[in-house]
């Protein structure tokens, strides 16, 4: 796998704000076919940022970032069509059911011949209970409007897939089953970068995980090598190094 192009590609991709803060710094990243990529840090460490960066939402400084070989700042459309993503607070239309809901961003993402049936298949592999499955989302808990939104980035079917805090608002069955649902999209060639603060599960389920601080990407780890490593203290040094560095 060493040898497959990344699908997702970072090179020196720095972003600075208008206030004059570095929130990324020179990143190198790539995530290849069937890999998933867990990005570790604090509050501010430049997670979001770099998601950000991949979707377009926000221009670079310096630095390119690709999808499927496609520049996000030259061809944002195009570019698009490649990835799938997944935020924090899913953004979904209330006064639509959760299967029309996927009907409008499967069509939005160039779907236009899927039927009720993967719909519902989609949904399923979100465990997403059924009798939900017709009824307006604006009644759904936060967790409910997770799976929604993972079941969205499914039928989107993008070789790509972007995922920022996904198992936030999910119970302990509910992101349990989530990993299952991204050990498929592993064994279906999926490339995966999934920003987190769980440690625990940016362990089981990476491929590879990077941890970030202060817009660096300070230590990268593939999942063999961390098989006997404790991750969390990898973690806590690295964060109370930065604590000292500031003092």
């Amino acid at each position: 796998m060493t040898d497959t192009p990344s699908i997702l590609k970072a090179e020196g991709l720095s972003k600075r704000y208008e206030d004059g803060v570095l929130a990324l710094d020179r990143l190198d990243l790539g995530v290849r076919p069937g890999e998933i990529y867990c990005l570790l840090g604090a509050n501010g460490a430049g997670k979001t940022t770099t998601i950000n960066l991949f979707l377009g939402f926000i221009p670079p400084t310096s630095g390119t970032c690709l999808i499927n070989g496609i520049d996000i700042t030259k061809d944002p459309l195009e570019a698009k069509k490649h990835v799938s993503f997944v935020s924090e607070n899913v953004m979904l239309y209330g006064n639509f059911t959760a299967r029309q809901n996927l009907d409008f961003f499967a069509r939005l993402g160039g779907k236009t011949v899927l039927t009720k049936a993967d719909y519902y298949q989609a949904m399923r592999r979100v465990s997403l209970q059924e009798k939900a499955f017709d009824q307006r989302v604006k009644n759904f808990s936060k967790g409910m409007r997770q799976k929604l939104g993972i079941a969205i980035a499914i039928v989107k079917d993008a070789p790509a897939v972007l995922l920022d805090e996904p198992t936030s608002g999910l119970d302990p069955k509910a992101a349990a089953e989530f990993l299952e649902t991204m050990a498929e999209m592993r064994t279906e060639g999926k490339a995966v970068l999934m920003s987190t603060h769980d440690i625990f599960r940016a362990k089981e389920i990476g491929d590879r995980v990077g941890i970030m601080r202060e817009g660096r990407l300070v230590m990268e780890r593939t999942r063999e090598e961390l098989r006997h490593e404790d991750l969390n203290r990898i973690y806590i040094d690295y964060m109370e190094s930065e604590g000292r560095a500031a003092a």
